[in-house]
């Protein structure tokens, strides 16, 4: 098994790093052609959403990446991530991947002063989350499963073989949401 992570810009090492602790091949995603290795899962990195939105287009790796996703690759999505693969964006006239069936609302907690740490549920199980100038799901379709909920927000969720969430597991210690997706959706496939 070999995870293609995006290292465009923002939180892909911790990515990473979270995939090492788990004992998970991967390989980063710089340019068009390291679409074409072998990957059986994709992680989308938190970090600006329009940057890698904008480096995607200047890269020619938005079409391809799209399709990859819409041919069933498992893509897990974190904050920039989520915003990167919604449909739609509440705030932002802006479009990127829309392959997933949820409006996002980008920074939905405000600006760098609004982020915070908690614990919560995910999957039913409590994990620690920390946002940043994070995003929540403020509208999901009929076949999106509501993963966790933070103070009345959707902040996780998953459509088929599209995972999301508004905070960053890859900064804390804990694995649990990587490891729900390796077990839950790239070993499935």
């Amino acid at each position: 098994m070999k995870i293609g992570v995006l290292a465009l810009q923002g939180a892909f090492l911790e990515h990473e790093q979270m995939l090492d602790r788990l004992g998970v091949a991967h390989f980063q995603i710089r340019q068009l052609s390291d679409l074409s290795c072998p990957m059986d899962g994709l992680i989308i990195p938190g970090g600006e959403s329009t940057a890698i939105g904008k480096l995607l287009n200047s890269l020619d790796m938005m079409s391809p990446l799209r399709e990859k996703v819409k041919e069933g690759l498992p893509v897990f999505g974190t904050c920039a991530g989520m915003i990167l693969l919604a449909n739609e964006i509440e705030n932002d006239p802006k479009r990127y991947l829309q392959v997933m069936d949820i409006c996002v609302k980008r920074n939905a907690y405000g600006r760098q002063l609004g982020s915070f740490f908690t614990h919560d549920l995910f999957a039913g199980q409590e994990i620690p989350m920390t946002f940043i100038r994070a995003p929540y799901i403020n509208k999901a379709g009929a076949q999106v499963e509501i993963l966790s909920t933070v103070d009345g927000h959707i902040v996780a969720a998953r459509e088929k073989n599209m995972l999301v969430c508004s905070f960053h597991p890859e900064l804390t210690d804990d694995t649990t949401v990587h490891a729900y997706f390796i077990e839950k959706m790239v070993k499935k496939v």
